[in-house]
């Protein structure tokens, strides 16, 4: 079935009668709209015909609304507001001051930079809503994957096939002890240093990165005990039981506990890392988090 539209509104000749209603006069909406003043008479003319209805009347070149045009207003001004809202939203969406933010990652980040991070992205962004999850590597990546978030950040990864891995942040992990550990009086420690402590080793691709350290010191690799996460290592070191090598990341935000931190040898790269679908399609919210991130871990 052909639909007839020939008598259908148009929202430009409705666009130039709110701003005629709103303004006054043609002379100010045709100023407000950027058009001549013959052009917005004449849209008020041709809406005018097209209505079938005398929407004002010219009283000494004025034009004086009637009711129908107070009438009309009434129904065409919610029309202009969510217009306007929906330009002012799109405004945001260009200027990345609003949207989705679906985030995964790991503890180390999760827990320590990251929150400081969002806090500050989206201080002037309030049209910008976050999806914040907290989870084990390989979570992360299948949440990556699936497409169930826009992007994770991990450490320790710097490849890995269907991802696109971009580095943020290099640096390099630290001893972690009890704050009156005799561990405590060297600037550096070394794996040797090591050997005969009650060390807390990891479980995550943290911990093989760790023991070659010591291997490439040809130092023996003894865990006392196990834990998944860093974090979880400082909290032990809190309460005396033993040494650790964590990340750079959940050493400086370790606050309140009694443990200290020392230099490793010889040094232990971690690399902080956005990672995205490498098929997948960034949304500028996303991308401008990312280079958020990547400027607040690199100062």
């Amino acid at each position: 079935m052909k639909i007839d539209r020939r008598n259908d509104l148009n929202l430009r000749l409705l666009e130039v009668f709110e701003a005629v209603m709103r303004c006054g006069t043609t002379i100010s909406a045709a100023e407000d709209l950027g058009v001549s003043q013959p052009a917005v008479s004449n849209a008020v003319k041709s809406l005018e015909k097209q209505l079938g209805l005398t929407l004002f009347e010219r009283v000494s070149r004025v034009l004086r609304p009637t009711e129908d045009a107070h009438l009309l207003l009434t129904e065409v001004e919610p029309l202009f507001a969510l217009l306007r809202n929906i330009e002012h939203d799109i405004r945001d969406l260009r200027a990345t001051k609003a949207g989705r933010l679906r985030i995964a990652t790991t503890p180390p980040l999760g827990h320590a930079a990251l929150p400081t991070i969002l806090r500050d992205f989206i201080a002037d962004r309030p049209g910008v809503t976050v999806r914040y999850d907290v989870r084990r590597l390989d979570t992360v990546l299948q949440s990556v994957e699936a497409g169930m978030v826009d992007v994770g950040f991990v450490l320790g990864l710097t490849a890995l096939n269907g991802y696109e891995i971009i580095p943020l942040y290099r640096g390099e992990m630290v001893c972690v002890m009890p704050a009156d550990h005799p561990l405590g009086r060297l600037d550096v420690v070394t794996p040797q240093d090591l050997a005969t402590c009650s060390f807390i080793g990891l479980e995550t691709n943290l911990g093989p990165i760790v023991r070659a350290a010591f291997d490439q010191a040809g130092a023996s690799f003894r865990q006392k005990i196990v834990v998944r996460y860093c974090h979880t290592a400082c909290v032990l070191a809190n309460a005396g039981l033993g040494v650790s090598v964590v990340d750079p990341f959940t050493a400086a935000f370790s606050h309140g506990m009694n443990i200290i931190f020392r230099p490793f040898e010889p040094a232990v790269p971690i690399t902080a890392s956005a990672v995205i679908r490498k098929d997948g399609e960034l949304s500028k919210v996303s991308a401008a988090f990312i280079e958020e991130a990547r400027a607040q871990l690199s100062r």
